[in-house]
This record gives structure tokens, sequence and C-alpha cells, in this order.
């Protein structure tokens, strides 16, 4: 059987216990924001540290010149640059045939389509 003195020990102890659980779970949900925080500081410190890597590339003229002559096809005026084209190329870039008609005339063609829609079996 419990005494007196046990159950109002057991009492404290509860109402310690049941004081204790709010600030603990905020300290805890406090400590996972402050984790999340850090881990988006990481992420943005990673994000500044690779623009300013491309800013630096960008300022030095040989890179701004190979790309210029790589991507944008530039050249000097005195040189003469070819393009090389293999037809593997041509294939892989999907590129279709140009349409036999004009393309009014499939436009007209998906009116009368529409204008006379199929039966649909005695709905």
């Amino acid at each position: 059987m419990l005494t007196s003195r046990a159950a109002i020990l057991a009492l404290v102890v509860g109402v310690i216990a049941l004081s204790l659980a709010y600030p603990l779970r905020e300290y805890v949900l406090q400590r996972s924001q402050i984790a999340a925080l850090q881990a988006d500081r990481a992420r943005m410190e990673e994000s500044v540290r690779a623009f300013q890597e491309r800013e630096e590339q960008l300022t030095r003229d040989e890179y701004v010149e190979r790309e210029a002559r790589t991507r944008l096809h530039y050249q000097y005026p005195d040189e003469i640059t070819y393009i090389v084209i293999s037809p593997q190329d041509e294939d892989e870039d999907g590129l279709e045939s140009p349409p036999s008609e004009p393309w009014f005339e499939t436009l007209w063609r998906s009116v009368v389509a529409a204008d006379s829609p199929q039966p649909d079996g005695g709905i």
C-alpha cells in the first residue's frame, strides 16, 4: 500500500515532470530549427562560393573569349570559321523535314474534321 508520504512524493514528481515537459519539448523543437537553419546557411554559403567562382571566371578575358568562340561562334574579322556538321548530328537533333503542304491547308482540314463528327454508336 501507498503511504501518504509516498503518494505526496509521487504527486510532486509527477508535477515536476509535467512542468518540465513543455520546456523540454520547446528545447527540442528549437534545436531542430537551429539545425535546419544551419543547413540552410551552409547551402547558401556554398552557392555564394559557386557564384564568386563564376564571377571570377567571367572577369578573365581568356575565358570570355573561349566561351564566345564555342557557344556563340564569334570570330575575329580576319578569321575564317568552319562549322562541320556530321549526318549523325542532324539525326540526333530531331529536325523534321519541311511540311509538304502549307499550314493553312492543315488548319482547314482540321476545321472540316471537327465540323463533321464521327457517329458514336447510338448514344
